[in-house]
């Protein structure tokens, strides 16, 4: 005889199935408008950002006595990070540390890092921009969420949110914001949970940075090698180069700010005397290629030669500027000197000195933020996919190379890259 079904039980799956699922949609919308509000509001942030940082450049390359004037500019950072009272500004490490340990980002720290970022350009520092854009991203989107009333966990999705809008609107490359994002906080473990989020966030900003007209510069189509043992040696030759120069720059950026503090403990005395520093070095070397982000002498190197020593003055004016108390961001320098670098060292090699260029930008880069995935789409996004087999085998070396030396001594290394051992140490 045929046993009649449990209707009650049937009744309770299906009802338990139904709640399940009706969690899954409503996490999902609740995330595609709270993501869209932030990719609106990050985004059209993130562009002002980029057109105030690209006027401060254009202003600073028509008026060269400005540069005369960083001393004095540094003094008005200082006093406005007093007056707000953020005097030891962690910058991106509290960021990061936030979402590690659900702390507080001050929403105050938007406008200072906005203002430093472009004061620092306009009178001729060696900083970048993205790297300003993490801080001002994390803190609008840690404001959102406290409007939202999102609990901790929460906000640290929107808060990785607001960091991807804001990389993707500055740069043009939304899918490596949204991964980069993710992977910079805790190296080894991925925070899937704001990938949709994200996504959103990342690709709103985009979408607004594009209909704004604003966009980074377009790199040059790279003309892909016949592949061969001899060329992946090569490739891995120049990787390894730019993993230990990778170090060199995370440890000049550490300690000129831990020197700068050593023997000139006054904040302002500090940021003049840097200021000072800068313009000497600039007057020394006859040019103005060091100062500001760059972005022309990394063009430069993906079209022709560069000078041989272009990267170790780079490291130099940045940790300098930096170091001492200038705003702005690590990250395009970091380009700047990997770009520099890859020409330089294939054209010993034997390879195409613009594909050096190129694979030393993005090597470095993933040396520095130990971001393998990142830096990997961050290289087909801008040259494409015809060597993305190269990339990522640079990529792959460049992050053993680097060893646990990182640009954020917040971020956390959670495995061994040699190794799957669980360490949890913070890069150094």
């Amino acid at each position: 005889m045929m046993q009649q079904p449990d209707w009650k039980s049937v009744k309770k799956k299906l009802q338990f199935q139904f709640q399940y699922s009706s969690l899954y949609v409503m996490w999902f919308l609740r995330w595609l408008i709270f993501g869209a509000i932030t990719g609106i509001i990050c985004g059209l942030v993130g562009v002002a950002f980029h057109m105030c940082i690209d006027w401060a450049t254009t202003t600073r390359q028509a008026s060269d006595w400005l540069i005369f004037l960083l001393p004095f500019s540094g003094l008005v950072i200082v006093g406005m990070y007093h007056i707000v009272g953020l005097p030891n500004d962690p910058g991106t490490n509290l960021v990061l540390a936030s979402i590690q340990a659900k702390g507080h980002i001050p929403v105050r720290m938007a406008p200072l890092i906005f203002i430093g970022s472009v004061i620092t350009h306009l009178f001729g520092g060696s900083s970048g921009r993205e790297g300003a854009a993490l801080q001002i991203g994390g803190s609008l989107g840690e404001a959102l969420g406290r409007i939202f009333g999102l609990k901790d966990t929460d906000i640290n999705i929107i808060v990785i949110c607001g960091m991807s809008a804001v990389f993707a609107a500055l740069f043009g490359t939304p899918i490596a914001a949204v991964v980069f994002s993710m992977e910079v906080i805790t190296i080894g473990v991925i925070h899937y949970s704001a990938f949709v989020p994200s996504i959103v966030s990342a690709s709103v900003a985009y979408g607004i940075a594009q209909k704004l007209q604003i966009s980074d510069a377009v790199y040059p189509a790279l003309a892909a090698p016949e592949l061969s043992v001899f060329v992946f040696l090569k490739v891995i030759v120049l990787a390894i180069v730019c993993g230990l120069v990778s170090i060199l720059f995370c440890v000049a950026m550490h300690q000129s700010m831990r020197l700068y503090r050593k023997y000139i403990p006054n904040d302002y005395i500090r940021i003049f005397a840097g200021g000072c520093l800068v313009v000497a070095l600039t007057l020394l070397v006859g040019t103005r290629d060091y100062n500001g982000h760059g972005a022309a002498m990394i063009m430069q190197a993906l079209t022709g030669d560069c000078p041989p020593f272009a990267f170790l003055l780079k490291i130099l004016f940045t940790a300098l500027t930096l170091g001492a108390g200038f705003k702005g961001g690590e990250i395009v320098p970091s380009l700047f000197v990997g770009a520099t670098l890859g020409n330089v060292v294939a054209s010993l090699l034997g390879l195409d000195p613009a594909l050096g260029a190129a694979i030393g930008m993005i090597a470095l880069f993933c040396g520095v933020v130990n971001c393998p995935l990142a830096a990997v789409l961050f290289s087909v996004e801008l040259f494409g996919h015809e060597c993305a087999l190269l990339f990522c085998v640079a990529c792959a070396v460049s992050y053993v190379f680097s060893g646990y030396y990182g640009l954020y001594t917040s971020q956390k290394i959670m495995y061994d890259k040699l190794h799957p051992h669980y360490i949890n140490t913070r890069s150094r």
